[in-house]
């Protein structure tokens, strides 16, 4: 019996050796070449294209209607106000030095400042929070919200203010509230994860990302989680930032998967999401890399790699696509 086995088990090893049929044993040339003709007639679609490289010159009819110039006093969000636009500002153009004070940290600080009641407030990389006054033209209050175990973590700070309150998340995974009036942290969470967003403020919310995009909505008197609304997580990160917008009762959310989120933050329901990535490819070359959300007039305005993109607030979908991208963030004027 055992010599029956060994003939056979010798016989069909044989057989598939000299196998010239099934491409099993022939290194797959013949599997191959029969892929190559079921898949003849397919062609390779293109995800990129080129860069738009054309100079359109002005209509002789065209009138730039720009918005009357506003004098700003107050700038409580980094990026100006709750949808991201930049105003007509008033600017006299005269020239001079109207206030000068001494260098506020021996730290490198962040390059966002926040105004609020004639008081400069400006963060740094150990994480002190410095808050100056021109009225009085000295520093009001310095605080520093972590412990001897993190001295040597620099620390990146994302910060908003309203009514003398900064509402503060970092890198380590922080969100607190700091009065700087009373100098007293009002609530701090830790959430473990980084956050790598913008804050928003709306009614008696605090809206914030971390790292993994997921989308966090806190009560802004307590600290309690209303809402963690996850999205697509991605492994590889760029120095793109999720982005977060405000327009009326919606939020837009972009994150670094190239996806845009639209949320009512009364419901806290999702009204709807698009994707304007150019490849699903999540490679270094093809990670997402957008630009500030900016919405005027119920229209949504993103930048990506390659495309400028107009989106209608209520649906989401895209109202006109064009080639180019923005390394700065538009300005929506008229």
């Amino acid at each position: 019996m055992k010599l029956f086995f060994i003939f056979f088990f010798l016989f069909f090893l044989n057989s598939c050796s000299f196998d010239n049929k099934t491409g099993i044993w022939n290194n797959d040339k013949v599997t191959k070449q029969k892929d190559k003709i079921i898949f003849k007639d397919f062609k390779k679609i293109a995800i990129s294209q080129s860069e738009f490289n054309k100079e359109i010159n002005f209509n002789e009819n065209f009138i730039l209607k720009i918005s009357d110039p506003i004098v700003n006093k107050e700038w409580s969000d980094i990026f100006y106000d709750y949808n991201n636009n930049t105003k007509n500002f008033k600017y006299n153009d005269l020239n001079q030095i109207i206030f000068k004070s001494n260098k506020l940290s021996k730290y490198s600080s962040s390059k966002y400042k926040l105004y609020e009641d004639g008081n400069i407030i400006i963060s740094d990389e150990k994480g002190n929070i410095i808050v100056f006054s021109t009225y009085e033209n000295k520093i009001i209050s310095k605080f520093n919200f972590y412990k001897k175990m993190f001295k040597g973590v620099k620390k990146n700070l994302n910060f908003i203010v309203e009514d003398n309150i900064i509402f503060v998340t970092d890198n380590l995974g922080y969100f607190y509230a700091y009065n700087y009036n009373l100098n007293k942290i009002l609530w701090a969470k830790n959430f473990k994860v980084p956050f790598r967003s913008n804050l928003k403020i709306y009614k008696e919310k605090v809206v914030a990302s971390n790292q993994n995009n997921n989308l966090l909505i806190i009560n802004k008197n307590e600290g309690e989680l209303l809402k963690l609304i996850p999205t697509e997580e991605i492994s590889l990160k760029n120095e793109f930032i999720n982005n977060l917008s405000i327009y009326s009762n919606n939020l837009l959310f972009l994150n670094t998967f190239g996806s845009l989120y639209s949320i009512n933050l009364d419901s806290l329901s999702i009204n709807w999401f698009n994707n304007f990535n150019q490849s699903f490819d999540l490679s270094p070359t093809n990670l997402f890399l957008g630009n500030k959300i900016i919405v005027t007039d119920e229209i949504v305005i993103i930048s990506s790699n390659l495309n400028t993109f107009f989106i209608n607030l209520n649906t989401g979908s895209v109202l006109k696509k064009y080639n180019f991208s923005t390394k700065k963030k538009p300005v929506a004027l008229g």
